[in-house]
C-alpha cells in the first residue's frame, strides 16, 4: 500500500490487528476452529473500527438525502443543507476512496 494512499494507516491498523490474534492463538490451547474463529473476529473488530467514521456519514448523508427528496425545501435551503453536511463530515471521509 502506497504511503500516501489515506487509508494506509487504517490498513496497518487491521493489519496488526490480524498478526496479534495470529500470535495470541499460537500459543493458545484451543482448538484450530476457535483460533481461525479469533482472527476473523480480530479482523471485523478492527475493520468495524476503523471504518465507524464512514458509515456515520453515509447514514447521516442518506438522512439528508432524505429530506431534500421529500420536497420539502427549495433548491436554495436544500443546496445549504447539503453545503453544512458536506462541511460537517469527517476530514478522512472527504475526497478520499474508502478502499
Amino acid at each position: 500500500m502506497q504511503k500516501d494512499n489515506p487509508n494506509t494507516d487504517r490498513y496497518i491498523t487491521i493489519a496488526r490487528a490480524c498478526l496479534k490474534a495470529i500470535n495470541d492463538t499460537a500459543s493458545d490451547s484451543g482448538s484450530r476452529e476457535q483460533k481461525i474463529q479469533a482472527v476473523y473476529q480480530a479482523i471485523d473488530s478492527a475493520f468495524q473500527s476503523e471504518f465507524a467514521d464512514y458509515r456515520q456519514s453515509v447514514a447521516i448523508m442518506a438522512s439528508v438525502l432524505e429530506r431534500i427528496a421529500s420536497g420539502e425545501l427549495d433548491a436554495e435551503k436544500a443546496a445549504d443543507l447539503a453545503r453544512k453536511t458536506l462541511d460537517q463530515q469527517p476530514k478522512e471521509t472527504r475526497n478520499s476512496k474508502a478502499h
